[in-house]
């Protein structure tokens, strides 16, 4: 199987309700139309949730990092590119591209994910599923920006509490992996976006979190225009830790 043969490519138009106040595509969106890429990608391939869900098990998302040099636009018409890079017994790596309407490269990410068992949520044996064909589909694309990194939190002030609510619950009964990023980027001043734009955003998912769940939210600045931030359920757990640059 060649290389293009492993890539999807999937196009996209920054509708109006889909942009921020600057007219740009919100980062939640975004992690939406990457995940949705995923999606559509493993399902193309035999990997699919639909699938999964019939031996009982699915795909969770571990860690997410995006970079980028712009924002589609209002009304722009977009694509994301997305390919297999590794896979582990316990985990892959999946890498996205995102172009911009003239298929200008403004931005890559980087992803890990495991699959679950549904009823142990525990990790299934990537390479004993299906006979290990998963690792049929990975593809030497490069992908230029960093991993994932690790995420430190020390400080112990809380700046923001919430809920798990109703709209924050997906399909598989806990608090969906966008609504962290989405609730996280709220913790920032609108001023801030006003003047400069995310360049680089990182989500390390630790735990889950489910409705009535309340949320408390530690950010520290560590460097500058750079940002973490770390949320527990219930004043113990942690649930993930995200790291925000601006520019």
């Amino acid at each position: 199987m060649s290389d293009n043969n492993k890539l999807g490519t999937y196009r996209f138009v920054a509708e109006p309700f889909h942009v921020d106040f600057t007219g740009h595509l919100t980062m939640g969106v975004l992690g939406n139309h990457l995940l949705n890429c995923a999606g559509f990608h493993a399902t193309d391939r035999g990997f699919g949730i639909a699938t999964l869900n019939e031996e009982n098990y699915t795909w969770v998302l571990s860690r997410l990092a995006i970079e980028l040099d712009e924002m589609p636009y209002q009304y722009e018409d977009f694509s994301i590119q997305t390919w297999v890079e590794n896979v582990y017994r316990l985990f892959t790596d999946r890498n996205f591209a995102i172009l911009d309407k003239d298929g200008k490269k403004i931005g890559y990410a980087r992803s890990v994910w495991a699959m679950i068992n549904l009823n142990t949520r525990k990790p299934a044996d990537l390479l004993a599923l299906h006979g290990g064909g998963i690792v049929d589909y990975i593809a030497d694309e490069p992908c230029p920006i960093d991993k994932p990194s690790r995420i430190k939190v020390t400080t112990q002030e809380v700046v923001a509490t919430l809920t798990a609510k109703y709209s924050d619950i997906d399909i598989n009964g806990h608090v969906n992996s966008i609504r962290y990023i989405e609730h996280i980027l709220d913790l920032f001043p609108i001023e801030l976006y006003q003047s400069k734009q995310i360049r680089r955003f990182e989500m390390a998912y630790v735990a889950e979190s489910y409705y009535g769940d309340v949320l408390s939210f530690f950010q520290e600045e560590v460097d500058a225009d750079e940002y973490h931030v770390e949320i527990k359920k219930n004043d113990t757990e942690v649930v993930c830790r995200a790291k925000v640059k601006f520019q």
